[in-house]
């Protein structure tokens, strides 16, 4: 695994992020685990986040794209975050966008935060992590009613790595299935589960051979075949 995933898995921890235990998840699922990116508040952890997701996005799609799309909320910083590292470490200028939930009608109108779209950009989308899809088929024709722009990819930050709305594969697979574009994570669970599995960080062993044992069972009912 590449020495910034491992970074990264314990960036989350550290920044409580991930978290361990016992869960119950909108979709009514009780989980061993839990991610709430919304827990990445200060200056240090954005800038380390968004050098994350920048390293991810340049290994899985390269540099050949035009703007950063965050879906609101979450996805604004994220955005914001990402395209000022991706600056930082392979000097290229990607422009931000984001979405109101409400169209504005006066000063800088519409429904675009940050850059307008324009004919042939070419666009990577960025969310926090993909359970069920939704918010994809949410932003996905407000992108597309901005400007003839081909979506290069979705990277998010966690692959959960269970089946999604359909039942049948994961949410960032059916992604792929119904919009035609790559859906990627900076790591996965099983990532997360081979790196901290008896191993301590910050002086406690957070998945011992207990907790990998509910979350095995976690994946045999809701993890993808």
């Amino acid at each position: 695994m590449e020495q910034y995933k491992q970074e990264f898995i314990e960036f989350m921890v550290e920044s409580n992020v991930l978290k361990f235990g016992d869960f119950t998840l909108k979709s009514g699922r009780k989980s061993p685990f839990f991610m709430n990116a919304g827990a990445y508040v200060t200056g240090s952890q954005l800038m380390r986040l968004g050098e994350y997701y920048a390293k991810a996005i340049h290994e899985n799609f390269g540099d050949d794209f035009d703007v950063l799309f965050g879906p609101a909320y979450k996805g604004i910083p994220l955005s914001v975050a990402t395209v000022i590292a991706y600056s930082k470490l392979y000097g290229k200028e990607i422009r931000y966008c984001s979405n109101r939930k409400e169209v504005k009608d006066h000063g800088d109108t519409g429904i675009l935060l940050g850059s307008k779209m324009c004919d042939g950009d070419r666009v990577v989308m960025i969310e926090d992590v993909t359970t069920s899809g939704k918010s994809i088929e949410e932003t996905f024709p407000i992108i597309k009613a901005q400007a003839d722009v081909t979506i290069k990819g979705l990277m998010v930050s966690l692959n959960r790595m269970e089946v999604g709305l359909g039942g049948k594969v994961s949410a960032l697979d059916e992604i792929k299935e119904k919009y035609g574009f790559e859906a990627r994570a900076i790591v996965s669970m099983a990532d997360v589960v081979e790196h901290l599995y008896n191993k301590e960080v910050q002086g406690k062993v957070l998945i011992d051979d207990t907790l990998k044992a509910s979350i095995d069972n976690y994946y045999e009912q809701y993890g993808v075949k």
